[in-house]
């Protein structure tokens, strides 16, 4: 099986329901390219077993994906990527818009706006 389904490749918080977290990270997958459009996915029991996961909680993660229709299953063949760009490109901005409301969030909490903490970011750059 690919290296990028490994147990320790996947980042977990006990705070949160695993099959979000896995849906969250297959998406950053495939928004950032690492799994290319028309990928075949690991089975339902392979994926489960390299995680160390119960089979629900991988196939409730492709049922979600499935929802959002960035993975696609044939009968017989397997779960697929989407080759579908445009679905692609849509979740890569619904997860940016989703990074700038957290990083908006911390930024408040702070006393700061976006382009201050933008603007310290950079300066410890330049130290």
């Amino acid at each position: 099986m690919d290296p990028l389904w490994k147990v320790e490749h996947f980042h977990i918080d006990p705070s949160r329901p695993l099959y979000e977290q896995f849906v969250d990270q297959i998406r950053s997958y495939i928004a950032r390219g690492m799994l290319a459009p028309a990928t075949r996915l690991p089975s339902v029991r392979d994926l489960a077993q390299a995680l160390r996961v119960n089979p629900t909680t991988i196939m409730r993660t492709y049922q979600e994906l499935d929802r959002e229709k960035l993975i696609v299953t044939h009968r017989g063949l397997g779960t697929f990527v989407t080759d579908n760009l445009e679905i692609i490109e849509a979740s890569k901005r619904t997860i940016a818009i989703a990074a700038v409301q957290k990083l908006r969030e911390i930024a408040e909490s702070l006393g700061l706006t976006i382009h201050e903490m933008i603007a310290l970011s950079e300066k410890k750059e330049e130290t």
